[in-house]
């Protein structure tokens, strides 16, 4: 008997069906993907929306110092909420004021601190004699309205005929 005892021969596997879980681990790779960047770009959008309510909040309270603490930080607080962050905290200190504001939930949330006043007082009553600063001494050029009330030389429509 021919074949008897044998094992019947198998035909060598096929490839085929590989193609489709091939695609389904790419796509399955592009969604992980896709989530991690949606992901960062609103942890980033958080982070940018905390930025802009800190330092309007800063801003506010800074400039109702004449208030008080607390109506500064009121007020502060209020522009915050309409930025769509929260006020964490808010310290004025003479005409200065530091705030925190937080925005964004769970793992995406970002605080950020901001602090406004007014502008230093240098002792020597020049411009830009603080360290760090940095002053343009001199005349302002012709172009400048402020300075030249006559006609713009550069500029063709009004200029010297």
């Amino acid at each position: 008997m021919r074949g008897a005892g044998r094992s019947p021969m198998r035909r060598p596997r096929s490839d085929r069906g590989s193609a489709t879980v091939w695609s389904l681990g790419a796509v399955a790779v592009l969604c992980l993907v896709f989530g991690v960047v949606l992901a960062l770009g609103q942890a980033v959008v958080a982070r940018q929306r905390a930025a802009g309510g800190a330092d309007l909040a800063a801003l506010v309270a800074a400039d109702h110092w004449a208030d008080g603490a607390e109506g500064a930080c009121a007020r502060a607080r209020d522009i915050a909420g309409a930025q769509g962050t929260r006020l964490v905290r808010c310290v004025l200190t003479g005409r200065v004021s530091d705030v925190t504001a937080a925005a964004g939930r769970g793992p995406f949330a970002a605080e950020v601190r901001a602090r406004a006043g007014p502008p230093e007082e240098d002792p020597m009553g020049v411009p830009g004699s603080l360290p760090g600063r940095v002053s343009v001494v001199g005349p302002k050029p012709p172009g400048d309205r402020d300075l030249w009330t006559g006609p713009d030389p550069w500029d063709p429509w009004t200029g010297p005929e």
